[in-house]
């Protein structure tokens, strides 16, 4: 006979099945608001599809099962095959179905970007490193849309919604993806200190030779890759396979072993004389490949906003079950002051991340010198918040949050990444400094958006008025530029909530960002402030 050594009891439940979307006030009225309330049903079934128990296992086992380099094959003949575990590809084929990947551009209409940015930030909390060639993919197109040969002959079947994830010829897959090699090893984020070299290959193309340090999805269909050239560095169109039919020589050397981001086949390749297509002019390169890279960087906001939204689900349904020194962690004032504070920054990630992507939408010239200006400063930001908000979440539930048996362990090894790649912190502050410096006309979008959330707090007004002054220097001190992105970002959310948000919401964030009253950590917001109306919006399944 065995006899139990004690009953479980005191332990929050299985999250279970619950629709993203639905539960997520934030970012059903943002979605609306910023132009996509036209895919309000689409976005109710993709919560509804993507928050299934089964989905979310999926992503651990993609996560637990990483991709595996098969470099030769049994006969010795070189290969770099990537396997993936069966949840990598159900993964993928739910991303591509959905559009994730190309919907903007395969269906344009008003708010396509919108709509794309709420179902991508959904996507998000499920699992991240699929998200990569599905980021790149979508930064991709609008670049390879300048080539006409590209266009004709890449351009439909990456637009389809047909998973493909056969290594074989371009030219006999019903759907494709995109990637990017930029980073060397001497270089980083310095891209002109590259060193892989483009030469003409006597028949109109290019043969490459070289190495790239981070090279993500070397398994996909084809890579945008910096080389150096006769006209300086350019941008060019790497195949997987030469249009001979053999396999290019862009070989595989290893995957990396990462913190995070472990489902996702990021690698170190050399080009041995790869076959190469200019894309762009001679000596672009840089400015051809941030093309794709202006995209990509949304999804850094969009991807870190989702992580951060589904750390702070999983902690407010951790305390709505656990109890601890007599009473439900939920109502216990610190507690509640913590989890008050992470919805309020999670409600301002939104409201920027989507109304970042409406600019996306738009066209106009202030659109397009705001989207300029508040990318580099959106990425820094809110990719800088979302380590602190996982660990602080990881602390609401404890020990259950570090074990990697649960979710909250990957999602916290997730947040790094989406800082780092695309341009770390420091790149993007200096970016903002170069928008403003470039043109006078990104201030005046930016003076134009907060404009109309003058006079419905006095902390905003004083904060923007000081924030004015600071960009209207005659020259920006670039050891500020953190500080000034920092306080665009929390300029441009305060006036969102002040314009969109229920008031006391939109006051608290002023109260505590914007007036000096607040302590930074979590947890630390002012005395008299509505926690509850915060707590109870930021989850409404129970």
């Amino acid at each position: 006979m065995s006899w139990p050594t004690h009953e479980v009891t005191n332990q929050s439940p299985d999250l279970g099945d619950y629709n993203l979307f639905d539960a997520d006030a934030a970012l059903r009225e943002a979605a609306a608001r910023e132009g996509a309330g036209w895919a309000t049903d689409t976005l109710r079934a993709t919560g509804a599809a993507l928050g299934r128990v089964e989905v979310f296992e999926a992503g651990r086992l993609a996560n637990t099962y990483g991709p595996v380099l098969q470099a030769f094959d049994a006969r010795g003949n070189r290969v770099d095959q990537v396997e993936f575990h069966p949840a990598w590809h159900d993964l993928m084929r739910g991303i591509v179905a959905r559009g994730f990947h190309a919907s903007p551009w395969a269906e344009p209409r008003p708010g396509a970007h919108a709509a794309r940015a709420a179902g991508y930030l959904m996507q998000a909390q499920i699992e991240a490193g699929s998200l990569c060639p599905t980021t790149m993919t979508y930064g991709a197109i609008p670049a390879l849309a300048r080539d006409a040969q590209l266009t004709r002959d890449w351009l439909p079947r990456l637009m389809s919604r047909d998973y493909d994830p056969r290594d074989v010829p371009f030219a006999h897959k019903r759907g494709g993806l995109i990637g990017m090699g930029m980073t060397e090893k001497q270089g980083g984020s310095d891209v002109r200190a590259n060193t892989t070299w483009a030469e003409p290959d006597g028949h109109g193309a290019w043969a490459l030779t070289g190495h790239k340090w981070f090279f993500s999805c070397p398994q996909i269909d084809a890579h945008l890759v910096l080389a150096q050239a006769p006209g300086g560095l350019s941008c060019f169109f790497v195949p997987r396979w030469r249009p001979d039919g053999t396999k290019n020589p862009v070989l595989v050397q290893r995957l990396k072993d990462k913190l995070g981001n472990r489902s996702n086949a990021s690698s170190e390749v050399e080009f041995q004389r790869a076959y190469a297509t200019l894309l762009g002019e001679a000596g672009r390169g840089v400015p051809t490949i941030l093309e794709m890279g202006t995209y990509t960087r949304l999804d850094c906001v969009l991807g870190t906003t989702g992580l951060m939204r589904q750390a702070l689900t999983r902690a407010l349904h951790h305390a709505r079950h656990r109890s601890a020194f007599g009473a439900k962690l939920v109502s216990q004032p610190l507690m509640r002051n913590v989890l008050a504070d992470l919805a309020l920054e999670v409600e301002a990630a939104i409201a920027l991340a989507l109304r970042l992507a409406r600019a996306f939408d738009e066209h106009d010239d202030t659109s397009q010198h705001l989207r300029r200006l508040i990318t580099p400063a959106a990425k820094y930001w809110v990719c800088k918040r979302g380590p602190e908000l996982a660990a602080e979440a990881m602390e609401v539930m404890g020990g259950n949050g570090y074990v990697e048996s649960g979710a909250h362990a990957r999602i916290y090894r997730e947040m790094p990444v989406n800082s780092i790649w695309e341009g770390s912190g420091n790149v993007m502050c200096l970016d903002v400094i170069r928008a403003l410096g470039r043109s006078p006309h990104a201030a005046e979008a930016l003076a134009a958006e907060l404009a109309p959330a003058a006079g419905r707090n006095a902390d905003f007004d004083r904060f923007i008025g000081k924030l004015q002054r600071t960009l209207g220097a005659a020259e920006l001190d670039p050891t500020g530029a953190r500080r000034l992105a920092q306080d665009i970002v929390l300029a441009l959310q305060a006036a969102l909530l002040l314009q969109h948000a229920p008031d006391g919401i939109a006051q608290v964030f002023c109260r505590s960002r914007l007036a000096g009253d607040w302590g930074y950590s979590f947890g630390t917001l002012p005395t008299g402030c509505d926690v509850e109306s915060l707590i109870q919006r930021a989850l409404q399944t129970e």
